[in-house]
């Protein structure tokens, strides 16, 4: 049975959200910034459009009123997108208003900035993924028994914003959660101490190696550009959960995912043989047949060129690189285990030969200083300093091995310092050769797989993972309200002990929050949980990690705040001006003239040379000329005898009188 996906979940809340806003009529959809990047994520805009919305529009940007019509906002709960909508409530500028938010709207647009505003912001966008999934979970949290470094408190803080939010929630909301014959949840929130090694090793899954070794555009969306043959240049091309060969095998370890793509492709040029290369002449039918599977024969073809390009492309840095070499000295760095699995010999020296390498590039040494140091757990200042000058890596790197101390590590140590070696409290056991032929540059597993698979045995300890609330959630085992699981709260064996559940029952949901960045191993081991173990395993994070971005993370620790241009410090944003300006009033309508056809009607020319008013009308506007004053010097006038017969004789308009 295959997992239920949180971005299908997502899409469905979305959709069902504005169908319920349906009375009938066409609408428009109002969208912010951030609400427009969530949407564009998840939701196709043609399924929105299928729901009477006529088009979609910025909030930030100038729009044209439309009384008539109703509009749907869905927006984020930020204090400049709130003014936005109170300058379009008080213009009224459309019919009706449906008001949608991503989140709740905080107190902070009542009470002013807070201290724990950061806090509160987190624990609400953990708390909107609870309430999409209809959940309302148990709640753990990473405890770290023998640390003191200065986050060792961040989850416990954040998991108690969250079950307040949570109560809150369901107190205000009777319809939460919803009646569901699944197990009551579980979220867990730890953080990036739990394991650093993750962070740093080589990871040989497909989508790991893409984000740590290929050039990808990473952005609102993942961008990389690959070429269809030699004769085009390259293309950027998206890759997206709407990429079926991309989500089939992001997890795949690269050893098999050549041979898979390869034979995959084949069989897709097997499906769509109007398209092979035919030495007979083509006749109508398969031009028609060709036609018709086109696009959908020349979307695939990009498709599969894509990722073979950037399979073959992951494989040409590997060698360059030479990380088959260093990933044999992490892996026995991060397991305490040689590939025999037995206690390795001589780490130092094949660490220091590394070094000397000149194919392996300065962030790869770096990255496997620091774990050399983590499974020493600290050497003396001045041995750092010698691997740093031997490894010809800048001074600047030592803030970076320095800046760990305040995640945990253990980077340095005194002369006469007693501590033993590097304590893996997760992941790290006396494991045994694999049964399967598993890659030896793989051996290592994250410690939130060994988290989640001591869960689901219900054997995770409570003092290192306790419960917000161990007098009611832990009562038995996790068994929960008797409104959230129709269990008996008495029941003997507790629900997380059952690992085989039947497929035909509801998959019990895990939620993991992890602060402070996870890594696409940790993606991986959720993924393989699910699997195993048949439940839905959720990964939430506040940001996807790569080595490098966590490495310039770390270093970011001890730079000058205002050298970093952080979000919080920058100036919040504000509704845009032309939002509050007043309307101009419609110009009154031009008075039309007469048309020229009707002065012709009305033109006459009488015997003496001036237009008469038509018999049987009286036009107001008509003004008898005035006749030329007759000279009295007799110069200008004429014989009137005479012209008046001349104009007897050629009066062609007039008639007579």
């Amino acid at each position: 049975m295959a997992g239920a996906s949180a971005i299908g979940i997502q899409q469905r809340v979305i959709l069902d959200t504005i169908r319920q806003t349906d009375q009938g009529e066409w609408k428009v959809l109002i969208l912010d910034d951030g609400s427009r990047k969530l949407v564009d994520g998840v939701v196709r805009e043609d399924d929105i459009l299928e729901l009477n919305v006529t088009h979609i529009e910025r909030i930030e940007e100038r729009r044209p009123a439309n009384k008539e019509m109703d509009a749907v906002y869905l927006l984020s709960p930020l204090p400049h997108i709130v003014d936005c909508v109170m300058a379009d409530l008080e213009r009224q500028r459309y019919r009706r208003t449906y008001l949608i938010w991503t989140a709740g709207l905080p107190p902070i647009f009542v009470a002013g900035l807070s201290v724990k505003q950061h806090m509160d912001d987190l624990a609400q966008k953990i708390v909107s993924i609870c309430v999409s999934l209809g959940e309302y979970p148990a709640i753990r949290y990473y405890n770290p028994q023998s640390s003191n470094h200065e986050a060792r408190v961040l989850c416990s803080h954040l998991a108690r914003f969250v079950q307040t939010q949570l109560d809150q929630h369901a107190k205000y909301n009777n319809g939460f959660p919803p009646p569901s014959p699944r197990s009551r949840g579980l979220l867990i929130i730890t953080d990036r101490t739990l394991d650093l090694f993750a962070a740093l090793l080589h990871e040989f899954t497909y989508q790991a190696m893409a984000h740590d070794l290929l050039p990808l555009i990473e952005g609102d969306k993942i961008l990389y550009k690959a070429s269809l043959d030699q004769a085009q240049s390259g293309k950027d091309q998206e890759i997206s959960e709407k990429d079926d060969i991309w989500v089939k095998y992001r997890h795949l370890h690269m050893k098999d995912l050549l041979g898979r793509l390869v034979q995959d492709f084949n069989a897709f040029k097997a499906q769509n043989p109007q398209f092979a290369d035919s030495e007979g002449p083509a006749t109508i039918n398969t031009i028609k047949d060709m036609l018709a599977g086109l696009p959908k024969f020349q979307e695939g073809k990009e498709a599969y060129s894509l990722h073979l390009t950037m399979t073959q492309d992951a494989m040409n840095v590997f060698q360059e690189r030479k990380l088959a070499d260093i990933a044999s000295v992490e892996q026995s760095l991060a397991t305490g285990l040689d590939e025999d699995y037995k206690r390795p010999k001589n780490l130092a020296d094949q660490v220091i030969r590394l070094l000397d390498d000149e194919a392996i590039i300065f962030p790869d040494r770096l990255r496997l200083i620091i774990q050399y140091l983590l499974y020493r757990d600290g050497l003396l200042p001045t041995d750092v300093q010698k691997l740093l000058l031997h490894a010809r890596l800048p001074s600047r790197d030592s803030e970076v091995i320095y800046n760990l101390e305040h995640l945990g590590a253990h980077t340095t140590r005194v002369l006469k310092d007693s501590r033993p070696g590097a304590q893996y409290q997760f992941g790290r056991r006396d494991a045994q050769p694999p049964l399967n032929n598993e890659s030896g540059l793989s051996r290592f597993e994250p410690a939130l797989k060994v988290v989640l698979e001591d869960l689901s045995r219900g054997t995770l300890d409570q003092n290192t993972f306790p419960f917000t609330k161990p007098h009611l959630d832990a009562a038995d085992g996790l068994m929960g309200q008797d409104n959230v699981s129709q269990a008996s709260l008495r029941s003997a064996k507790p629900t997380w002990a059952r690992t085989r559940p039947s497929t035909t029952e509801p998959r019990q949901r895990i939620i993991v929050f992890m602060a402070g960045g996870a890594t696409y191993s940790e993606s991986r081991a959720c993924y393989e949980i699910s699997q195993s173990l048949n439940k839905d395993v959720y990964l939430a994070t506040t940001h996807m990690l790569t080595p490098s971005l966590f490495l310039r993370q770390v270093g970011d620790l001890s730079v000058d705040r205002r050298r970093l241009d952080l979000p919080a410090d920058r100036p919040k944003p504000r509704a845009p001006d032309h939002l509050f300006e007043k309307e101009m009033p419609p110009p009154p309508p031009l008075k039309s003239p007469h048309p020229p056809t009707d002065s012709m009607q009305r033109m006459q020319m009488t015997d003496g040379g001036v237009p008469s008013r038509p018999p049987g009308r009286k036009d107001p506007d008509y003004r008898q000329p005035i006749p030329p004053a007759s000279s009295s010097s007799g110069r200008l006038t004429k014989d009137k005898d005479k012209d008046g017969e001349k104009k007897k004789k050629h009066h062609f308009f007039g008639s007579k009188r």
